[in-house]
């Protein structure tokens, strides 16, 4: 887990760096494929998977039901995080 934050803030530093190479603004476009190429393999490995496969209705509800706390929690964390931070005080003009 930590290589994977270390390499991240690594790219983050390398891009920052280079952020004024327009060769490197060709890159962004190219991610979406990426993530969706990444996405399409993770989908093979899965359904390869036998153990996985036959255990799916199992896993199928628990993956569910995380889903929708996550949903929920997002949810909540985003109403109260617009209320707290974005949302512009009243002024009390009327009094």
């Amino acid at each position: 887990m930590f290589t994977v934050l270390f390499l991240l803030f690594i790219g983050i530093g390398i891009g920052y760096v280079f952020r004024r190479v327009t060769f490197l603004h060709q890159v962004e476009k190219t991610v979406s494929y990426t993530v969706l190429l990444m996405l399409f393999v993770f989908g093979i490995s899965i359904g390869s998977n036998d153990e996985l496969v036959s255990n799916l209705d199992k896993f199928g509800y628990q993956a569910a039901f995380l889903a929708v706390l996550g949903t929920m929690g997002s949810l909540v964390g985003g109403y109260f995080a617009y209320r707290f931070l974005f949302k512009k005080e009243r002024r009390n003009d009327e009094e």
